[in-house]
Parts: structure tokens; C-alpha cells; sequence
């Protein structure tokens, strides 16, 4: 039975980490920000509807500590595979992680690290920009795709979350196979405010 409506990949890069002396890049934690960041990046999920059924989360510790702040404002808990191969990938590398996503999974949660979120957001959007921007247009959103892209194109911050529409399946994953619809950058409240 086919689903009615696209795949959709969701790309959040991790919290604010922090820097601590003598830790190794995979086992920095998240900075205070981070923190409080995270939860915000659940909410923001719960707002767009993309609570995932599939989480592909890096094995480094700032992103495990993110996905352990996010999952409780999402109201369930979906399955979760930390994959070392996101910690460092490239776009090319994400993808041939994606491709491997089985077909019946229809919303996929990918928490990773700069500079593979970026460039596989940009990597499969840029290329179906026209198709985007034609939506955008048609349905009078002036803060549409186009918007959101050349957003994801000058800066993908710690929390950016990237939602992404496929054309196609998990396995045809390629450059140009996804629209993005939406992209934010969540932000929790200091203490005090």
C-alpha cells in the first residue's frame, strides 16, 4: 500500500556542545545552551508533525545528548539506530546511509554534525529549487522553500532543523530528489526570561 504522502527526512544538526580541555571531539557533551536548545528542537518537530518512526543518530556524545533531550517532547518513542557512520560524513556518505532506509519508514529523523548537514540538505534540494519555488509561488508563501534554502545555504546552526519532502524512494536517494519545505533554527529560553 503506497503512503499518502512523500518520505520525509528530517536533519537536525546537534546542540551547542561544549569545548572542555583534553576531550576528544567524539566525546564532547552539550554546552549549557545545548541544553536548552535541544528541547526546543523537539517542540519544533512536534509543531512541523515530524515526529519520526526512524532516528539515525551519530554515535558522538553531543548528538546522543541532544536525541535524549529531543525525544521527550515528541510524545513517543520511535526506533533509534546510532550509526557510526553520520559521526564525519560527507553528503555522499549520509546518502549512502539514507539509501539504506527501508521503504515502509516515511519520516526519518538524521542527527548529525557541520558539514554533512548542510551539504545534504543543499545536496538534495538544490537542484529540485524550480519545482520548490514553483510551489511557493502557487500557494502565495512568501517564506517558502526558496526562503528556507537560501537560509540552509549561508548557515546551518547548532539545532537547525532542515524537513525535507522526497520525490521518490529511500533507495533512489540523489542529488536534486527532495524539496525542502521547511527550516528553523529552534532556540530555548535562558533561565530568568
Amino acid at each position: 500500500m503506497t503512503s499518502p504522502f512523500p518520505a520525509r527526512l528530517v536533519v537536525l544538526r546537534h546542540a551547542k556542545s561544549a569545548w572542555p580541555p583534553d576531550v576528544p571531539d567524539h566525546q564532547r557533551p552539550l554546552a549549557k545552551r545545548g541544553r536548552r536548545d535541544a528541547p526546543a528542537a523537539g517542540r519544533q518537530l512536534l509543531a512541523y508533525g515530524c515526529v519520526p518512526d526512524l532516528v539515525l543518530c551519530s554515535t558522538a556524545r553531543r548528538t546522543r545528548e541532544t536525541w535524549d533531550l529531543v525525544v521527550p517532547e515528541l510524545g513517543g518513542r520511535p526506533e533509534v539506530v546510532f550509526e557510526p557512520r553520520v559521526y564525519g560524513a560527507s553528503a555522499a556518505e549520509l546518502l549512502d546511509v539514507l539509501r539504506e532506509v527501508p521503504e515502509q519508514r516515511r519520516t526519518v529523523l538524521l542527527i548529525g554534525h557541520q558539514p554533512g548537514v548542510q551539504d545534504v540538505v543543499l545536496s538534495l534540494a538544490e537542484e529540485a529549487e524550480g519545482v520548490a519555488e514553483g510551489v511557493a509561488e502557487r500557494e502565495g508563501d512568501e517564506d517558502g522553500s526558496e526562503k528556507a534554502l537560501a537560509r540552509v545555504r549561508a548557515k546551518f546552526p547548532t539545532s537547525g532543523v532542515a524537513v525535507l519532502a522526497l520525490s521518490g524512494a529511500w533507495a533512489d536517494l540523489a542529488p536534486g530528489t527532495a524539496t525542502l519545505t521547511d527550516f528553523a533554527v529552534p532556540r530555548g529560553e535562558a533561565p530568568g526570561k
